[in-house]
C-alpha cells in the first residue's frame, strides 16, 4: 500500500519518549503522522526529520493536552484539514511521585485529565472518523502500574488502571467494527517520566527494569497491527503481574512502594 493510500496515525505525547519512537516506527511502515504535543520545537523538528528520512508527511500541533476542551480543539483541526485517521495512539501522559496528601492537587488534577478523560473524549470524538476506513486501530497506552496500587504514584496507578478497563470495554464494544482496541502496558521505560513525575533519583531497583523506548514502540505497534487486546511487554513485567494476581496485596503495595520510595 502506498504512503498516498494510507489515512494517518495520530500520536498524542509524540515530540518525546514512547510516543516520539511510535512515530518513527510507523514511519518506517510509510504511514503519514498527526504529531500532537505541546512542545512545538520539538514536533516541528520530529516532523522535519520524518519528512526528510521516511518521505512520509507529518503535519503537528502545539497544545496542552491538560486542558479542557483540548480533544475538541485536536478533533476541529483534523476535520478543518480534512485528514481521515485511520489509527489512534492514545499515549499522552505523566505521573506525579510523592505522598498524595503532600502532592499538588493542581498537578493530581491535571494528570487525570491528560491521563484518563483525554483518552475518553478523544476515541468519542476520532470513532466516528476511524469507522470510515476499512480497518482502523486504536492503541491505548497503560503501565503495568495498571495491576495494582502503587504507593507514591497513588493517583497515577490509579490512572492507568482507569485505561486498561476503559480500553477493555471499548475492545468488546467495537469486535464487531473495523476497529480494533489494545492496551499496551509497559513497565519502566527509559523515558523522561521520572524526571516529570519528580521521582529524583529514581530508585536503582527500578532503574534495573528500564526498557528502552524504541524497543516498547516496536512491540506496542506489531501488537497493535496483529490485533492483540492486552500486552505487557517484557519477561519481568509479564511476572511482576501475574504475581499480583496471586501474591497477598499488602506483600505487593509494599514492595512497590519499596522500588519507588521517598
Amino acid at each position: 500500500m502506498s504512503e498516498k493510500t494510507k489515512p494517518y496515525a495520530l500520536i498524542t505525547g509524540a515530540s518525546k519518549g514512547i510516543g516520539k519512537s511510535i512515530a518513527y516506527e510507523l514511519a518506517k511502515q510509510g504511514y503519514p503522522l498527526l504529531l500532537v504535543a505541546r512542545s512545538e520545537v520539538e514536533l516541528k523538528t520530529l516532523s522535519d526529520e520524518l519528512k526528510v528520512k521516511y518521505g512520509i508527511n507529518a503535519p503537528f500541533l502545539s497544545i496542552d493536552l491538560s486542558i479542557n476542551g483540548a480533544a475538541l480543539k485536536v478533533t476541529d483541526w483534523i476535520k478543518s484539514n480534512n485528514y481521515s485517521i485511520g489509527f489512534l495512539v492514545n499515549n499522552a501522559g505523566y505521573g506525579v511521585w510523592g505522598d498524595f496528601s503532600k502532592s499538588s492537587l493542581t498537578d493530581q488534577l491535571g494528570m487525570m485529565q491528560l491521563n484518563m478523560n483525554l483518552v475518553v473524549e478523544l476515541s468519542y470524538l476520532l470513532i466516528p472518523i476511524l469507522l470510515q476506513e476499512k480497518q482502523a486501530y486504536i492503541l491505548n497506552i497503560s503501565s503495568t502500574a495498571a495491576y495494582q496500587a502503587v504507593p507514591t504514584l497513588a493517583v497515577y496507578s490509579a490512572t492507568k488502571a482507569f485505561v486498561l478497563s476503559f480500553t477493555r470495554a471499548l475492545r468488546f464494544e467495537l469486535a464487531q467494527t473495523s476497529i480494533s482496541v489494545t492496551c499496551f502496558s509497559p513497565g519502566p521505560v527509559d523515558t523522561g517520566f521520572a524526571a516529570r513525575a519528580g521521582v529524583n533519583p529514581l530508585n536503582k531497583m527500578a532503574e534495573k527494569f528500564n526498557m528502552q523506548p524504541d524497543e516498547v514502540a516496536k512491540m506496542a505497534v506489531k501488537a497493535t497491527f496483529n490485533k492483540k487486546s492486552e500486552v505487557i511487554p517484557g519477561f519481568t513485567n509479564i511476572i511482576s503481574v501475574y504475581a499480583n494476581r496471586v501474591l497477598p496485596k499488602a506483600f505487593i503495595e509494599k514492595t512497590a512502594a519499596g522500588i519507588y520510595k521517598i
